[in-house]
């Protein structure tokens, strides 16, 4: 008999009919999913636990060579794959080669880097007790070199990603089983695309990937997980996954693209007569407020800096009814470690500082991420010329291509930042569920590129500019 299951919601949807489920693969003695781990896959059958202080070792594989001239077949190489419970566990060195090789230098993306990840680690910000278990999944060669890496949590609950999946949980729910546990291969409370299965630049880099994705479905398995997300991979990546079995999602954003501007003035001069008017109109009051904006980097943020904009974090997140997901301790850890890849850009009022936007720097994209100010302050406008206008000057002063100014936000179009389509992949283990959520997702993804298409169409560009 089926069972009625609440259906999954779309901000563009709104509630879509309940979907119908029939009997699901799970087995259960009642409503509550208990967290299982089984077994070691390719293993014994001996009950084990998540790497938590130590390496879980998940089996060996072979690579096969390439064929020579004659057609024989080339030499053959074992690489073994683990699991780590602390990104500590790998040098710097290793992981960012990984993930360099996967971005390439000019694509360089900081929020892959072991600077950035054990930050969030060290610093008590993405850890068990915040509901995010580190299970860094390793692939090494016979030599003890890491061939390929892949940030992965365990995760108690759905916060911090940005791709939303409550809805997900709560189908889950209402028929009788937990969603939580789930796996997760994101950085977390970071919404920025980039390559998510990072491997060495090697003849058998493909093996690898493949072997690291079949690895991460296996221990969603014997985890015994509801499903496994990736979130806001590269296109390409999002492509190869679905042959793999995962269910495709889009989301958008909003990305400012510098068009070879030699200015701010000349990008403006792109803009239709109107918004380019708002964007000046809203500049001039900044100075008109005895506002003074300035970019820090590097070395030029000090300690003072970090400790005052955690208590800017702190008011935004209070103020939102959010959650401060990040710790004082990440703030001056990240500094330390990124070095010249942040910008700070701070607003001062006389010898005060009154806000703050924190921007990491990429290969080719300036990636805004979080932005607040003093409790009770206010400053017509500042907002905007902090995180947006100040961002975009200091891409055509660096000569970056792109603006990515975070999740949501409507109001960044008129400024500049049009919208542009992001990426997840979902494996759902239950076969029901799976079913369910696809017929979902292919509705939802229709809808999202119809809002894109016309959020695109009546977007501030003057015509044939965006392209």
């Amino acid at each position: 008999m089926a069972i009625a299951a609440t259906a999954p919601s779309s901000p563009f949807l709104g509630n879509i009919l309940p979907f119908q489920l029939g009997k699901s693969s799970f087995t259960h003695s009642n409503s509550v999913c208990f967290f299982k781990v089984k077994a070691l896959f390719w293993g014994s059958k001996k009950t084990v636990q998540p790497a938590a202080d130590n390496v879980l070792s998940l089996g060996q594989f072979t690579l096969s060579g390439a064929a020579d001239s004659q057609g024989d077949s080339g030499t053959s190489e074992k690489i073994s794959i683990s699991v780590v419970s602390s990104i500590s566990a790998v040098s710097p060195e290793e992981w960012d080669s990984c993930s360099l090789d996967s971005t390439g230098t000019q694509q360089f993306n900081p929020f892959l880097s072991h600077g950035f990840l054990s930050s969030l680690e060290d610093s008590g910000s993405a850890v068990e007790g915040t509901g995010w278990m580190p299970q860094h999944i390793i692939a090494k060669d016979e030599n003890n070199n890491i061939l390929g890496v892949v940030p992965l949590y365990l995760k108690s609950h759905s916060y911090g990603e940005y791709v939303f999946d409550h809805s997900w949980a709560n189908a889950y729910y209402n028929y009788g089983l937990s969603y939580y546990p789930k796996l997760q291969c994101s950085v977390p409370f970071t919404p920025v695309t980039g390559p998510r299965i990072l491997v060495r630049n090697t003849s058998n880099r493909d093996q690898v990937f493949d072997i690291l994705v079949s690895a991460m479905k296996a221990l969603a398995v014997k985890f015994n997980v509801s499903s496994l997300h990736i979130t806001f991979p590269t296109a390409n990546e999002w492509h190869k996954l679905e042959e793999k079995g995962f269910l495709q999602r889009i989301g958008m954003q909003y990305h400012w693209k510098n068009r070879n501007y030699k200015s701010f003035d000349e990008f403006l001069m792109d803009m239709k007569q109107s918004k380019r008017k708002n964007i000046r109109q809203e500049r001039k009051k900044i100075a008109a407020q005895n506002v003074t904006m300035k970019r820090l980097r590097g070395y030029e943020i000090k300690a003072s800096h970090w400790d005052t904009f955690y208590k800017f974090y702190r008011n935004t997140t209070d103020n939102k009814w959010g959650t401060a997901y990040l710790t004082r301790d990440f703030f001056h850890q990240m500094g330390a470690r990124m070095g010249d890849n942040v910008l700070l850009v701070v607003a001062e009022e006389g010898d005060e500082l009154v806000a703050a936007a924190l921007n990491l720097i990429g290969g080719d994209t300036l990636y805004g991420r979080l932005w607040g100010c003093l409790p009770g302050a206010y400053y017509a406008n500042l907002h905007f010329e902090a995180c947006y206008y100040q961002a975009i000057e200091a891409a055509i002063e660096l000569n970056l291509g792109t603006v990515e100014a975070g999740a949501q936000g409507e109001h960044k179009i008129q400024r500049g930042y049009m919208p542009v389509t992001t990426y997840s992949c979902h494996y759902v283990l239950d076969e029901d569920f799976r079913r369910a959520f696809d017929d979902f997702l292919v509705r939802e993804s229709a809808q999202v590129k119809l809002v894109m298409k016309l959020l695109q169409d009546d977007g501030p560009f003057k015509e044939n500019v965006w392209s």
